[in-house]
């Protein structure tokens, strides 16, 4: 087979071509020895390297990796990465606004510091995309998006914005508010106040679009127009949740309201593998490790991803940046199946199903022609702790190279 591809000769840009390695391509067998085409910044062709000729011409660019492993570049699907920084106390974090305990319409996008050094780090992990959003002290605490990360815009970055509402059960609502002195001081407040604003949202749904349908002028709520995209299930409810009983309360209200669902750190998931493959939502566990700092997550436990995935759920793992560190996502997975998740759902874990459960495997998760050229390059397998990454490539241009 002819392989054509033509570069632009000013050091890894948007057109290359990778040779070598064992390439994961997350959507099918492993190929040894092979070729990734990049043209434009999209992945244009991967195959067996002995399928390919390749012609470069002068000052074009070719990656020879010779034992490598390349994959999809990782994805962490749940962090509060440039939203809450790193050395920088309540000047640089601005995750949680925690004076009014519904906000759906706030936007992570309008927080999030591309220049915290948490975003050089994912990448010199070879994590290519991450969701970021705000924390879990509100009872609704706004849009995430879904963001490249590198480049110093954030709106530059945007691969889907919003990209998941932020909702949270349990112990952090509870605990900020009624220090407070005001609701939710229980968990039936934190369901009940949920209830009622998507209750309203749906109203506010339907009024808008009966008005339409009559040819009427329709009066547009800012704090409501924002629930839309969940009801209409373009985008999930993203459901803080570690206890078995908050659980089973964000999936009764999730069935309620018809809503898809991510079910964010599910600590006790293991617990009820087999109830929630039945229901159907996806999981996002961890993360593992940290401390068991507070009641909900006492029986955090490695184990949970493998026990949720045997039982047929689809489970990605989260470092919960800053709680871990984002750079320990890779290690993180290996923890996960040191404790039983098999290795090659471990690979899945970090790259097609985060990119599932965070709606964008249309472009992003797996090799294969027309998706993003978003790929990262490792010595070995990038869950073993000496294991180095070698390159990061996003939107086919290298931004990280290792000794460089």
């Amino acid at each position: 087979m002819q392989c054509n591809a033509r570069f632009d000769g000013r050091g890894g840009g948007i057109n290359m071509y990778i040779l070598g390695g064992v390439i994961k391509t997350m959507a099918g067998d492993d190929i040894q020895d092979g070729y990734i085409h990049i043209a434009d910044g999209k992945i244009a062709e991967v195959g067996r390297r002995d399928e390919c000729e390749i012609h470069p011409a002068p000052h074009e660019r070719v990656l020879e990796i010779r034992n490598g492993i390349i994959m999809p570049g990782l994805i962490e699907a749940h962090c509060h990465m440039g939203i809450t920084e790193e050395k920088k106390g309540v000047e640089g974090d601005d995750c949680n606004e925690t004076v009014d305990p519904v906000t759906p319409y706030l936007q992570a996008v309008d927080a999030i510091n591309t220049m915290d050094a948490a975003f050089d780090d994912a990448v010199r992990a070879g994590i290519t995309a991450a969701m970021i959003g705000p924390g879990s002290s509100n009872v609704v605490g706004g849009q995430f998006a879904l963001l490249k990360t590198r480049g110093r815009r954030v709106d530059d970055l945007i691969v889907k914005a919003p990209a998941a509402m932020k909702v949270a059960f349990g112990e952090n609502p509870k605990v900020n508010y009624s220090g407070q002195g005001k609701s939710p001081s229980t968990r039936m407040a934190i369901a009940g106040m949920l209830r009622k604003e998507l209750h309203r949202a749906r109203q506010y749904a339907r009024e808008k679009e009966s008005a339409l349908e009559r040819g009427e002028q329709f009066q547009e709520d800012f704090t409501l127009e924002c629930w839309l995209p969940v009801l209409n299930r373009e985008i999930p409810i993203k459901a803080h949740v570690h206890r078995v009983d908050d659980i089973f309360t964000a999936i009764r209200i999730a069935k309620e309201f018809h809503l898809k669902m991510t079910l964010d750190h599910c600590s006790e998931g293991h617990l009820i593998a087999e109830e929630l493959a039945a229901e159907g939502f996806p999981a996002i566990v961890g993360p593992d490790f940290a401390s068991r700092s507070k009641i909900e997550v006492q029986n955090v436990a490695f184990k949970t991803a493998g026990v949720l995935n045997r039982a047929g759920v689809m489970t990605a793992i989260t470092t919960d940046h800053p709680v871990s560190l984002i750079q320990a996502l890779p290690l993180c997975v290996g923890m996960a199946v040191k404790a039983g998740l098999p290795m090659e759902e471990g690979y899945r874990a970090m790259t097609i199903y985060a990119a599932r459960i965070c709606g964008a495997d249309g472009r992003m998760g797996s090799l294969e022609p027309g998706k993003d050229a978003d790929i990262a390059i490792f010595n070995g397998n990038p869950m073993e702790i000496f294991t180095e990454t070698l390159y990061t490539i996003i939107n086919g241009e290298i931004v990280y190279e290792a000794g460089k």
